[in-house]
């Protein structure tokens, strides 16, 4: 089947390297979910600390940019399926060493830091493989949907899932079984995936390659503005789930309430993102690239009138749902990358969405300190449609531009 024949998510799952790919990643998802949970736990029952409690679960953000900027030379210079096998491994013994009984608190943390820095060069590698797997076409745009399906699916349901594993087995029992899971991984990936040669890239030193690969692709333009298109919406959509607490206060609910508004938005997302890849095509999925792009976060200006539960959830499902963008936007990206800096840029995405996430959370929480909690959110749905906006003009310049190249060279 060609890259572009029509199959929906069916024809992907036909793909042999992929299900084994698929696999994987439920398998590695499970040993994140569970073992930032177990950790954080675990990290209490030591210490008595929930400032250290709430910093063990920061600490999965933070070094994704130092990994994701000085180890994104990993992706190109070394054979795709190594790297996958050897990223899985380092985090199956890290998760290991947390076992141990005499691994102390110090340790812990600098362990979750690994863990951490290392997911952003495996999670480009995985993306860059999927296009070599799949194509640089619509199977390949329906394979990174259905691996945000899983992740978004995980928000819903992991950390329950988590909590209710950790009342069966201790938390380095569960640290145990997140080792597992790593090592269940790599030895999917090893052996259900072709052995690819490395795509090359800067042939110095690791550090230089990886920074040389940040500039190659923040210094395009076209590139520049489709990068931004992936990280800045995220950054404006954190805020409602940061704040979700606080406003379930403002506006009287209780538990309950608390967990519905924080599973709209992951809820509108995955809702979009399946709509978007089944019944839309890819000339479609296109075309609303941009308009949704736009728009994606306007119903979060709802909240300047301080809606009830049942207003919120509606324009937070709606805003997830926009979200659907990112199928065509997908494909833009894959196609203009040149293919020696794939991973590179595939790490460097991945990095720069989950730092500017963290960055967007910390915001909000901050803004919250001076300004109501309503307001708040409605702000960060404005500033964050307006700079939608701008990017939106500017994606549109980069693509005139571009035709306007390949008609003069094929001229």
């Amino acid at each position: 089947m060609a890259p572009d024949e029509p199959g929906g998510y069916r024809g992907v799952f036909r793909v042999r390297e992929f299900r084994a790919v698929f696999v994987a990643h439920l398998m590695s998802l499970l040993g994140v979910v569970v073992s930032e949970i177990a950790l954080t736990v675990l990290v209490y029952r030591l210490t008595g600390s929930p400032m250290l409690s709430a910093l063990t679960f920061a600490l999965g953000f933070l070094p994704y940019l130092l990994g994701g900027t000085l180890l994104a030379g990993v992706a190109d210079k070394y054979p795709a399926r190594r790297v996958l096998v050897v990223c899985d491994l380092l985090c199956a013994a890290c998760a290991a060493a947390m076992v141990l009984p005499v691994t102390p608190v110090a340790a812990l943390l600098a362990l979750r830091c690994v863990i951490a820095a290392i997911s952003p060069v495996f999670n480009g590698t995985r993306t860059a493989t999927l296009a070599d797997i799949l194509g640089n076409g619509d199977r390949f745009v329906l394979g990174r949907s259905l691996l945000r399906i899983v992740s978004q699916s995980a928000v819903l349901t992991g950390f329950g899932l988590g909590g209710l594993l950790l009342a069966v087995v201790s938390p380095r029992g569960a640290l145990g079984i997140t080792a597992c899971t790593f090592a269940g991984s790599a030895l999917l990936l090893r052996f259900g995936t072709k052995r690819r040669p490395a795509r090359g890239g800067d042939s110095g030193a690791l550090l230089r390659s990886s920074l040389s690969g940040a500039r190659q692709v923040l210094a395009d333009r076209r590139l520049r503005v489709l990068m931004l298109l992936f990280w800045v919406p995220p950054m404006f959509s954190v805020a409602p789930e940061a704040l979700a607490a606080p406003y379930a206060d403002v506006i009287g609910i209780g538990p309950a309430g608390l967990g519905l508004l924080m599973c709209a938005l992951p809820v509108g997302t995955i809702a979009g993102e399946l709509y978007a890849g089944s019944a839309l095509g890819p000339a479609t999925r296109s075309r609303i690239v941009l308009p949704l792009a736009a728009v994606t976060l306007l119903p979060l200006t709802v909240y300047a009138a301080t809606p009830g539960l049942g207003w919120a959830l509606v324009a937070l499902t709606l805003s997830g749902a926009g979200s659907a963008y990112t199928l065509g936007l997908d494909r833009w990206l894959i196609e203009e990358i040149p293919g020696e800096l794939r991973g590179r840029a595939m790490t460097l995405l991945t990095a720069g969405l989950m730092t500017i996430q963290g960055v967007g959370m910390a915001l909000a929480g901050l803004a919250a300190e001076f300004f109501p909690v309503s307001t708040v959110v409605a702000a960060a749905g404005a500033l964050g449609t307006l700079s939608c906006l701008l990017l939106v003009a500017e994606a549109r310049k980069t693509e005139e531009r571009d035709g306007a190249d390949r008609n003069m060279t094929s001229g």
